[in-house]
């Protein structure tokens, strides 16, 4: 039985809520593969409850955006319904886990941000979102200091861990600018005090991870290039190969329930 993509109809508010419910949900699965193979069950804990959290935070994010949207989509339809051309999360959460650091320099940089914009967000003239905003950001608080420490520990750890540490950031350095770029239908949230803008974030994002960076003895990166196209759904070849596995059950019985 064949299982078609859904259509959404993607106003400015539901293209803004779906792009950081892809955020979140395609982190937590990423986080999710994790499960079982982390260097010490403590870790494999945390990282399994950052994905809940994650997933936690995409589910409330897609129940609002079908409400707002007003059809028959709801918030399983967008997570396992839609192409990979219809995702419009960042580029950097759908990077493969690679290492323990890489993981954790990419936990790192995404949740830097997500603390600060989540912050932000909680005086949004969108009640709901400052009310999911207010909730969220409990929970990026601990992803970040979480993620802050292990980066301390392997760039001021052994030669190997260092090194590691330092190539991670070095490689997905260029995925986080995408967090700061904004469209014209956003710029519009913006303009109406429902959105945040993420430039305004930048500089103490950089803050963040400059302090970090310096006691785990790490050098944070100066080219200025960026990757872009997550937001638009050009993706990467990785994302397509994430939603196979994700999508699998619903595609393979279509409607089935638990």
């Amino acid at each position: 039985m064949s299982c078609a993509n859904i259509q959404v109809s993607e106003t400015p508010l539901v293209l803004y809520t779906l792009r950081r419910a892809d955020d979140a949900l395609i982190l937590g699965h990423r986080l999710s593969e994790w499960c079982g193979h982390a260097p010490m069950l403590e870790e494999d804990m945390a990282l399994s409850n950052i994905a809940l959290d994650l997933i936690g935070q995409a589910r409330e994010l897609y129940s609002y955006a079908a409400k707002v949207e007003g059809k028959d989509n709801d918030e399983d339809k967008f997570a396992y319904l839609r192409d990979v051309r219809q995702y419009r999360n960042l580029l950097l959460v759908e990077q493969p886990n690679g290492d323990f650091a890489q993981t954790l320099v990419r936990q790192f940089f995404y949740s830097a941000f997500a603390d600060l914009y989540w912050r932000a967000m909680m005086s949004s003239r969108d009640t709901t979102l400052a009310a999911i905003a207010a909730k969220s950001e409990k929970e990026s608080a601990y992803h970040l200091r979480h993620a802050s420490e292990w980066i301390i520990r392997l760039g001021d750890g052994t030669d190997e861990s260092h090194r590691r540490a330092q190539g991670a950031i070095d490689h997905l350095w260029a995925f986080t600018g995408e967090m700061f770029s904004v469209d014209d239908g956003e710029r519009a949230l913006i303009q109406a005090g429902i959105a945040i803008d993420p430039a305004s974030l930048r500089a103490r994002w950089l803050t963040t991870l400059s302090d970090v960076a310096g006691e785990a003895t790490l050098e944070l990166p100066r080219n200025e290039w960026m990757q872009q196209g997550g937001r638009f759904g050009r993706h990467s070849e990785h994302l397509g190969h994430l939603l196979s596995e994700l999508q699998s059950m619903q595609r393979t019985f279509p409607g089935l329930t638990w």
